[in-house]
């Protein structure tokens, strides 16, 4: 149990103070789980960003689900899971009790911290690429990855991407020798087997109950888990999908959305908002584990074969391409979104330098550096 405590807390910190998205989300995870703490190498950190972009469902909450396993089993995962994502589904609640619609996404330290969030990418780009693109082959599957995914931006882009630097690097790197030491994870091939199976049943079984019945929180549920299983590149994409499943008024709805992209957290918290609006806290709780048991259920069946897999070594030959094609991807996520939605003036980029010089020269912790971040915000800008 004090392991669980352990992850939760240093989660629910990461909940706190993750702005700027998914593709920002990952650096902090880096920040936190591989530079400081060294739970994992950068190999594996970047193979387990890999295997979250392959699956449906939010990679960032899978990749810290995955961490969390690592760390302590199944039970670790969840609450890896819970700390990440509480802090954002309490204010949404909260926000959809209170129906705010004052512009308070637009608030100058929300933008202040958005920008901590470009810093935090670029770092993380930076630094991976030095590690997982040494040779020039690598470096040029990183470019080209992120002219990819930028000039395509289909939901299917980067899981096409990652599938094709895979494919350079198992016939570039036959005669590599992969000193990758392989991380085990605590499940059985049976785990896995329990996990995509049950992951199938509820998507075949929830639509033909909620057409036998007029339960409205079941519907809610059953809306949620096919969203959450249907949903590729992101936190973004639920948006069209949810507005199909649900029925509440469109202000309220983008009201909401809009309150979602200024939290910390996963956008998939969205879903919170969603099930409060329409039927109060015991909505929140159904639509939030509805939207998020998929992306959970297939992180933990995939881990359970990545034992295997990774062992294998043509599968690791491969990841030495498909971990160069995840710095593309978040290359190219450092521009759009991040870049393009965030930096609006001179002085955002002055600020993104200073964030990115405190991260990477003086090598100032990221909660301190968020706390100011929080003073500019609300006394400069």
């Amino acid at each position: 149990m004090r392991n669980y405590w352990y992850v939760f807390l240093i989660a629910f910190r990461l909940g706190c103070t993750s702005f700027g998205g998914p593709a920002a989300h990952i650096g902090y995870f880096r920040q936190e789980y591989v530079v400081k703490r060294k739970w994992l190498d950068e190999q594996t950190y970047a193979s387990l960003v890999a295997l979250a972009n392959f699956l449906p469902g939010p990679a960032s909450s899978q990749v810290g689900i995955a961490i969390g396993t690592l760390r302590a089993g199944i039970g670790g995962g969840f609450f890896a899971w819970l700390g990440f994502t509480l802090p954002s589904v309490f204010l949404l609640t909260v926000f959809a009790f209170l129906i705010n619609r004052h512009g308070f996404e637009q608030a100058s330290w929300i933008q202040s911290l958005k920008l901590v969030a470009v810093a935090v990418v670029a770092q993380a780009v930076f630094d991976m690429s030095k590690k997982l693109a040494p040779d020039r082959l690598r470096q040029s599957i990183v470019l080209a990855v992120a002219a990819f995914v930028l000039v395509l931006e289909q939901p299917f882009i980067q899981i096409i991407a990652l599938i094709i630097s895979g494919m350079i690097g198992y016939f570039a790197y036959q005669k590599e020798h992969n000193d990758f030491v392989a991380v085990t994870f605590s499940l059985s091939k049976r785990t896995g087997i329990i996990a995509f199976g049950l992951f199938f049943i509820l998507l075949l079984i929830l639509p033909i109950l909620n057409a036998s019945t007029s339960s409205e929180l079941l519907h809610l549920f059953d809306g949620m888990y096919r969203t959450g299983s249907l949903v590729f590149g992101g936190g973004h994409v639920v948006l069209p999908l949810l507005e199909q499943e649900v029925a509440i008024n469109k202000d309220v709805f983008l009201a909401g959305y809009a309150l979602t992209q200024a939290m910390p957290g996963p956008l998939f918290t969205f879903a919170s908002y969603v099930g409060t609006v329409m039927y109060g806290i015991g909505g929140a709780v159904i639509a939030t584990t509805g939207i998020f048991l998929p992306a959970f259920l297939l992180i933990i069946g995939g881990l359970s074969f990545w034992n295997i897999l990774q062992r294998k070594h043509a599968v690791r030959i491969a990841l030495l391409g498909v971990n160069a094609g995840v710095v593309g991807i978040l290359l190219a996520a450092l521009y759009d979104p991040i870049f393009t939605d965030t930096i609006k003036s001179d002085v955002d980029i002055v600020l993104v330098l200073f964030y990115f010089m405190l991260f990477q020269v003086w090598k100032v912790a990221p909660w301190k550096i968020i706390l100011l971040a929080l003073l500019i915000g609300l006394f400069i800008l």
